[in-house]
Formats: C-alpha cells, sequence, structure tokens
C-alpha cells in the first residue's frame, strides 16, 4: 500500500467509528465503502471485519449495561445459519455487486408492508434479524440498514439500541472474517491470493484508531435526543445507500 492509502484508510477508520459511536450504524457502510474502492475485495472484506469488530465490540463494553441479550441470543442462531447457507452456496460477490448490496439495503425495507412491523424484542424476529443481517454481511460486507429496521419500533432507547447493535454487529463481523479468510478466498474465483496481506501494524493501528473515534462520540450520545437519533440515523444511512448503489451500477456499465 501506498502512505496515501494507508493515510486514507487510517483517516477513514477514525471517522467512521466516530460516526457509528453516535448513530451505532453508517460509520460501517462508509468505510466498506472506502476499503472497496482501495484494497481487492478479499483484503477489503477482512481489514473491514477487524476494524468494526474492534469498534463495535468496544462500543458494547462502554454500553455493556443496556445490551438485551434475549435478543442477541437470538440473532446469534440467525446469524448461525446464515454462514452455513453461504457456505454451502459457495458465494463471494464482486466488487460492483458489493456495491449495489449495501447500496440497495437501506431501500429493502421501506419496501415491506405496512403491516410487517418488524421487532428486535420478539424472538423469531430476532433471529430472522441475524439471518438476513448476515447474509448481506458476508455478501456485501455491511448490514447496517437492514439491522436498523428492527430497532425502530422497540422498546429499547438510545443506548440499549447502540448497545445491542454494537455486540450482533461483532458477531457479525467475526463472521465475516472467518468467511473471508479462510473458506471464502478458497473457493472464490474474486479471492486475490497472489496480492500481499495486509501488514500487521497497519491492522493494529486501525483498530487502536477505531478505539479512538468510539470513544470521541460518548459524550455526544450522550446528549443526543432520542426523537432525533432515530431520525437522523435513517437520513444518512439513506443518502449513503444511494451513493453506494450509484457507485455500483455505474461501475457494472463501465465493465460492459
Amino acid at each position: 500500500m501506498s502512505p496515501f492509502v494507508i493515510a486514507t484508510i487510517f483517516v477513514s477508520v477514525v471517522l467512521t467509528s466516530f460516526i457509528s459511536g453516535i448513530l451505532g450504524m453508517a460509520g460501517g457502510m462508509i468505510l466498506m465503502g472506502v476499503l472497496l474502492a482501495l484494497l481487492p475485495l478479499t483484503q477489503a472484506m477482512l481489514l473491514h471485519g477487524m476494524v468494526q469488530m474492534a469498534a463495535n465490540g468496544w462500543r458494547a463494553w462502554l454500553w455493556r449495561a443496556h445490551i438485551a441479550w434475549p435478543a442477541t441470543r437470538y440473532y446469534i442462531l440467525g446469524a448461525l445459519l446464515a454462514l452455513g447457507a453461504l457456505m454451502l452456496l459457495r458465494l463471494v460477490v464482486s466488487k460492483p455487486v458489493g456495491f449495489i448490496v449495501i447500496g440497495c439495503t437501506p431501500f429493502i425495507t421501506m419496501l415491506l408492508p405496512k403491516k410487517m412491523v418488524l421487532n428486535i424484542d420478539k424472538p423469531t424476529h430476532a433471529g430472522f434479524c441475524g439471518l438476513a443481517s448476515s447474509c448481506l454481511q458476508l455478501t456485501g460486507g455491511v448490514s447496517g440498514p437492514v439491522l436498523d429496521s428492527f430497532f425502530i419500533h422497540s422498546a429499547l432507547n438510545k443506548h440499549g439500541i447502540v448497545a445491542t447493535k454494537a455486540i450482533t454487529q461483532s458477531f457479525g463481523h467475526m463472521l465475516k472474517i472467518a468467511y473471508f479468510g479462510g473458506f471464502a478466498s478458497i473457493i472464490s474465483s474474486t479471492a486475490t491470493p497472489t496480492s500481499a496481506p495486509i501488514a500487521p501494524w497497519i491492522i493494529i493501528i486501525a483498530v487502536a484508531l477505531a478505539f479512538v473515534g468510539t470513544n470521541l462520540s460518548r459524550r455526544i450520545l450522550d446528549g443526543l435526543d432520542e426523537a432525533k437519533f432515530r431520525s437522523y440515523t435513517r437520513t444518512v444511512i439513506s443518502v449513503i445507500g444511494a451513493g453506494y448503489l450509484t457507485a455500483g451500477l455505474l461501475m457494472l456499465l463501465n465493465s460492459n
């Protein structure tokens, strides 16, 4: 990696961890797009997984008293089912498809019937959330917008939402690291086993910067109004999704 690429990654990690620390998501979407633009697919997925697992894990620890553990357990069951299914299908997408998947996720829930209210407080919904979110996590690299749809109508407050999202996302990124670090890199034609691996010092610094960005966000989250918290989250996610959807479609058109 060139010094410019490394510096861009480090700055992006701090900024996106800060954003996720406030909204509980959105930062991961931005970081995934930056990494896909700078690195081969498998390297981008691995580095994103490591940084986001660290950032979400630290955020979950900071707000551990607010984690909704029953919902988390059902989420994990659904996530493991998704991992098994994708391993059987031997599925790893290309970069343009990865961008399109990221871009579509904010709008998927908008197409659901109004009577279909998703709620992470319900065990079956939490399990389905783990299944759907992990499928997106292991194909497009992120699942924040779909995950968000299960929290909008929950009884959790802003700290509970951020904490529970953080612990579920930590587990999802752990699965992504395992998937792209081993199985996917062997079976996928999109993998690049001949490219140089990411230097360990880059990973260590990126993880440390994720902690920094998360810590910087604590005071802002504490002072953020509950209604504004939910409104800002949806708006930011939709804008980012539209940008990635456009970028992915343009990449497909240019490749033909």
